[in-house]
């Protein structure tokens, strides 16, 4: 099986489980994974399961990254800030949904960074905006946002993230420590109004010290 054979068997196994949009299916469809994983794990790239992609972190599965996606209900344009770069696979499927351009994430360890700027400009997706620091402070240049989500658990929600999200933005983010549920919020008038969805299990959020 070649690789869009691989992607498109991926992206239909998902459609049988899971009830996302099409247009987050099309964003499986259309983001080479492999091409975003260590060459050690490029067999299992279109398993859907978490790979390990050095320093102690991982890549997502891909039907966490869809039913984020999904969640947020991303469309065309709106100005999207990640947490958590990692490999920039998450930001690539973002990408499809939003645009390259209206990508903003912030990666706190500098070898992933420099390593997910590769992977984007390699696969097409170098309009991506890549930052190495600390994601509890967000992104502030390019704020407001429409959405922004965590892909790395956090003891509660980044003030500074909650704040450079435009009134009715959306925020979706893992919270907890050992026990962690994802949590959904929306700004309206300085409030976040949250729900929580189900329990999930991400790498911890680093830096905030």
């Amino acid at each position: 099986m070649n690789d869009a054979a691989a992607r498109d068997n991926l992206a239909d196994r998902l459609a049988r489980r899971h009830d996302f949009s099409e247009r987050v299916l099309d964003a499986i469809r259309e983001v080479p994974r492999h091409e975003f994983v260590p060459d050690a794990q490029r067999e299992d790239a279109y398993a859907d399961r978490p790979l390990p992609i050095g320093d102690g972190q991982t890549v997502s599965a891909p039907h966490m990254v869809a039913a984020m996606c999904d969640r947020l209900t991303l469309r065309d344009g709106e100005q999207t800030l990640e947490i958590g770069t990692g490999c920039g696979y998450h930001a690539a499927v973002t990408a499809e949904l939003v645009g390259p351009e209206n990508v903003y994430s912030v990666e706190y360890l500098k070898s992933l960074a420099e390593t997910a700027r590769e992977n984007l400009d390699r696969t097409g997706y170098g309009a991506i905006s890549v930052r190495q620091g600390d994601g509890h402070d967000g992104w502030s240049d390019h704020a407001p946002y429409d959405a922004a989500y965590l892909t790395c658990a956090t003891p509660s929600l980044p003030a500074a993230v909650i704040d450079q999200l435009r009134d009715g933005g959306r925020v979706l983010a893992p919270v907890g420590d050992v026990s962690q549920t994802l949590v959904y919020g929306e700004k309206h008038d300085d409030t976040l109004d949250r729900e929580f969805l189900t329990g999930v299990r991400f790498v911890r959020m680093q830096g905030g010290e």
